[in-house]
């Protein structure tokens, strides 16, 4: 027994090991991009020149940086707005309509996330031209739901399941129709999950960069700028500033929507307790 127990302690030992070096292999070259940027060189380079806040000033008053910005943001919100809508309709129809051709869409609708992001990329582009709306900002917000929507689909769907089906059908014998019921009450119980994908939705359109590289017209968004920008030595230092600044904010709204989604869930334990 005691043989027994060593070795399953010395195993514990090693896969900790191993978690511990792969978090560094994979969290390490991110932490790099934020000290880099405050060094005073145009080499990303050890040992570092000195500290400077010179490559975040130069972010500002950069008309094409702000341009970019500006497109990622409209972008951003349109798409996050479109792939959550569709996410809590898909998902909704999906545990409770009760259709085989529902749980088809479910399943469909998060098709995307398993599909190889340049071929989606090539498929839209062959889709936006044979429509006639070609690379656009309408056909970037079209493919930004289209990869957006996996997301929401199984945040809200994880999001409904987990209300007790109790309170839908008290609703229900109390002689709401199935609109009142969702409108009414499972939708005000899933508020906390519906801004938590449409954050997580966000964060996927503004990040996204295979899509806008082949749907971007004369309008690029953020990262198709930054992509740009690294043809340039020079300008790497303050791409590094940029995408600290890009970095921090995400880790911002992906820790808010987290918070919401458990949120959301402590919610529902507490509507599904008797009085």
């Amino acid at each position: 027994m005691s043989a027994a127990r060593t070795e399953a302690n010395a195993g514990g030992r090693w896969l900790g090991l191993y978690v511990l070096a792969y978090l560094v292999f994979l969290y390490l070259p991110i932490l790099l991009i934020p000290l880099f940027s405050f060094n005073d060189s145009i080499q990303a380079a050890f040992p570092l020149q000195g500290f400077t806040l010179g490559w975040y000033e130069t972010l500002y008053g950069n008309p094409a940086l702000s341009g970019a910005l500006a497109n990622s943001l409209v972008i951003g919100v349109i798409a996050a707005s479109g792939a959550t809508l569709c996410g809590i309709t898909v998902s909704y129809m999906d545990l409770y309509g009760r259709s085989p051709l529902a749980a088809t869409i479910c399943a469909v609708a998060r098709l995307p996330i398993l599909i190889p992001g340049v071929i989606v990329g090539i498929s839209l582009l062959i889709l936006v031209n044979l429509i006639g709306l070609g690379p656009s900002r309408v056909a970037i917000v079209l493919g930004h739901i289209l990869v957006a929507l996996p997301t929401t689909v199984v945040v809200m769907r994880s999001r409904f399941a987990a209300i007790p089906k109790t309170i839908r059908e008290a609703a229900l014998d109390l002689g709401a129709s199935d609109w009142t019921t969702f409108r009414r009450v499972m939708l005000p119980l899933s508020l906390p999950a519906v801004l938590s994908a449409f954050m997580l939705a966000f964060l996927i359109s503004f990040d996204e960069f295979i899509v806008v590289f082949f749907l971007a017209g004369t309008e690029p968004t953020l990262p198709l700028y930054i992509w740009s920008q690294l043809r340039f030595p020079r300008s790497l230092p303050i791409v590094m500033a940029l995408g600290t600044v890009i970095l921090s904010v995400s880790f911002i709204i992906a820790g808010l929507a987290e918070i919401l989604r458990h949120r959301g869930l402590g919610t529902a334990r507490r509507a599904a307790m008797p009085a």
